[in-house]
């Protein structure tokens, strides 16, 4: 490595060049990276919703489709209207309650039975059904949605998936350069009160804003990336991969001053914090991998884009931070300042001398802090909706359609087109007496025993039948991943799988149930993966067989204090927010643990007692578990504070908050731990045992 950080600084100028000109067509890989906000499309594909999705899109033309409503309009302004939408681009079809006789001037309206009309008609509004030819989230649905909250003068309320994911879209795009702005700007501030010169910050900012880019550019690779992802990939990659850039700068310094040649200097820094960065960053790179073993793509999605950005931090600290250095490192020597953390020598003495007390707390902390940590695993949403503003197009759209038509969400049957019309007639019948169903629309269904299918004109026949299947609406009065909702689901596919098992129960509430499902499953996945591979990390790095255990425990406990503390606050979690919080926390923060234990064991292994070894290691790492963690806490808690989106907010809420739990407990916590442990801690550590002599015990 001597070599190569020689080779670093002899070609800075050339490094900083092709960097800046790389940023070039990063730009223009990020403008041209999709972004997808629809969170059902990263269901597997075998399940049976999805399959029923793709049977949907492949027999009948339909994708996507959505419930449009108008409150106060003629029947006359009505039908002009459905005519309207239905003439829109990728709009497959748009049913309203008379647009299914005019199908058919064969039909009276009058045979139609009053069911059909109470369920698109309520004494102030009146309703449609809205289908796409194009998926729920795709660029064609999304411009259709839009253009059909233009018709009648702006008259329409959208409600549904894909509306949902239009008005994200607008909102996500609004805000997340207000994320960006706001980690930046208090990252920045964080690091000028912390740090020991007002410019280096800004420098900082710079390198790590040079490598956030390249990692958004790079997503191209992926075709499209989660809008989670992008929301929130440079926020967390300036939050995790800014410690990067603080350790060249210590170890800088350190090195000016037995070093006069600053070149010579850098070098000596460079090959020493790529030494300690790259064992740094392996466990948070751990943390993200764990959460590509999700079975739910979103994982996925989440974990490459953020491990590249990890990998593309720790390039970047150790090629083009000590160009900017140099290049800047007159003006940086004159812009010194005294820090503003005292010497900790005197509180770290403090601190052994009550060691017991922490050891007491950290034990009677344990149990209620997991206790509250699973009711909180047990009362995350799954809708949503629920975590958007309420001024929001869609959700006043969802409310009204609730309020109005006592609708909350809509599910689909598939129903192979071989079985006869008496037995889909009688599924018709009992899915209708299902408790919280509305109403159920299928050619059986709708002209009841009185007119026989094949009397049917095509028009009307090809909305609801094709060779291989039968369509049938189902609207539901329980919201999308509801108690209720889920317990009726089950209860209408035993209906649909009795009257045929080749039949599928499809839609956005039918999907999310699937979701609930995998979820607990991906949860306990991910967390087993994150523990063993940090687990394995810290046991090569420390070479111990008890510290990986001791710095993981005080890690866990951090989290379930911190997700615990949501259930005690009666706050629901959105459901990916458990699962991203526990692996960040644990891949980014346990680094403060491995820090103090690696100072630790070199103090011991130099002939320093266990009380001498853990104050030496607790007074000289607590400045830096402070910087780091606030650096996270500070990049974190703005976006937490400000968006409006509660996905977003809140797994930025988890990580602020976590990051001060997790410096708290190493602070306190872990040296307590190693005065406990410091004999087994000798016997289970390569070359430790020479520790136990009389005079070091």
């Amino acid at each position: 490595m001597k070599k190569v950080s020689e080779l670093i600084v002899k070609h800075r100028a050339l490094i900083l060049i092709v960097t800046l000109l790389l940023m070039i067509p990063s730009f223009f890989g990020m403008l041209a990276t999709r972004v997808n906000y629809d969170m059902l499309t990263y269901l597997p594909k075998n399940m049976d919703t999805m399959v029923g999705q793709d049977e949907l899109l492949k027999e009948f033309g339909k994708g996507a489709f959505s419930m449009v409503m108008f409150e106060g309009m003629p029947e006359n302004e009505v039908a002009k209207a459905r005519d309207e939408i239905a003439a829109i681009p990728h709009v497959e079809n748009a049913l309203w309650y008379s647009s299914l006789g005019d199908m058919s001037a064969a039909i009276p309206m009058e045979i139609l039975p009053s069911e059909l009309y109470s369920a698109f008609n309520s004494d102030n509004a009146t309703m449609m059904l809205v289908f796409y030819d194009s998926s729920t989230s795709a660029d064609e649905t999304l411009e259709a949605v839009l253009k059909i909250k233009q018709v009648a003068s702006g008259r329409a309320m959208v409600a549904g998936m894909s509306a949902l994911v239009t008005d994200l879209k607008d909102l996500v795009e609004h805000e997340e350069i207000i994320y960006v702005g706001l980690a930046a700007g208090l990252a920045l501030l964080a690091m000028m009160i912390f740090l020991d010169n007002w410019l280096i910050p800004f420098v900082f900012l710079g390198s790590v804003g040079m490598m956030i880019l390249l990692n958004l550019g790079t997503n191209i690779i992926f075709g499209e990336v989660s809008f989670i992802t992008k929301a929130l990939a440079a926020v967390l990659q300036l939050a995790v991969t800014m410690d990067y850039s603080i350790f060249l700068w210590h170890s800088y310094n350190e090195e000016k001053r037995s070093e006069k040649n600053n070149e010579k200097a850098m070098a000596r820094a460079i090959s020493k914090t790529f030494t300690s960065v790259a064992g740094s960053s392996v466990t948070t790179v751990a943390g993200f991998v764990a959460l590509c073993f999700m079975s739910y793509g979103l994982g996925l999605d989440l974990g490459l884009v953020m491990a590249k950005g990890v990998v593309l931090g720790v390039i970047g600290c150790v090629t083009v931070l000590p160009a900017m250095v140099l290049l800047f490192d007159k003006v940086l020597s004159k812009l010194q300042h005294r820090a503003i953390l005292p010497n900790m020598d005197k509180l770290s003495a403090r601190l052994l001398k009550i060691f017991p007390v922490f050891v007491i707390a950290f034990a009677a902390i344990t149990v209620p802090a997991y206790v509250n940590y699973k009711a909180t695993n047990d009362e995350v949403y799954y809708d949503l909706g629920s975590s958007l503003p309420e001024r929001m197009d869609v959700v006043v759209a969802n409310k009204k359609l609730s309020e109005e038509f006592h609708m909350a969400s809509t599910h689909m049957v598939l129903l192979p087109s071989s079985v006869s019309e008496d037995k889909a007639r009688e599924m018709s019948q009992k899915i209708q007496a299902a408790d919280g169903v509305k109403f159920v629309l299928g050619l059986e269904s709708l002209i009841g025993e009185r007119v026989p299918i094949e009397f049917l004109p095509e028009s009307l026949t090809s909305v609801l039948r094709s060779d291989k299947w039968g369509l049938w609406m189902v609207g539901s009065k329980y919201d999308t991943g509801s108690d209720e909702v889920n317990s009726q689901i089950d209860e209408l596919n035993k209906i649909v799988k009795d009257t045929s098992p080749e039949a599928l129960l499809i839609g956005e509430a039918p999907a999310m149930k699937d979701m609930i499902q995998m979820m607990g499953h991906d949860f306990e996945v991910v967390n087993i993966v994150s523990i063993v591979l940090v687990f394995v990390i810290i046991a090569i790095v420390t070479k111990s067989a008890i510290l990986p255990v001791l710095l993981i425990a005080i890690i866990e406990v951090a989290i379930f204090i911190n997700l615990g503390i949501s259930h005690l606050q009666g706050e629901s979690l959105v459901f990916i927010a458990p699962i991203c919080l526990s692996t960040i926390q644990l891949g980014a923060t346990v680094d403060y643990a491995i820090l103090m234990t690696t100072r630790y064991k070199t103090e011991r292994l130099n002939g320093k007692d266990k009380r001498d070894a853990i104050r030496i290691a607790l007074s000289t790492s607590t400045p830096s578990i402070i910087v780091s963690g606030m650096g996270l806490f500070a990049a974190t808690i703005g976006v937490a504070i400000y968006s409006d989106i509660g996905m977003i907010s809140q797994i930025c809420l988890l990580l602020a908050r976590g990051a001060v739990i997790s410096m708290a407990m190493v602070i306190l916590v872990l040296p307590a731990m190693l005065m406990l442990s410091d004999k087994v801690i000798c016997i289970t550590t390569i070359g430790m045992k020479k520790c136990l002599s009389e005079r070091n015990k």
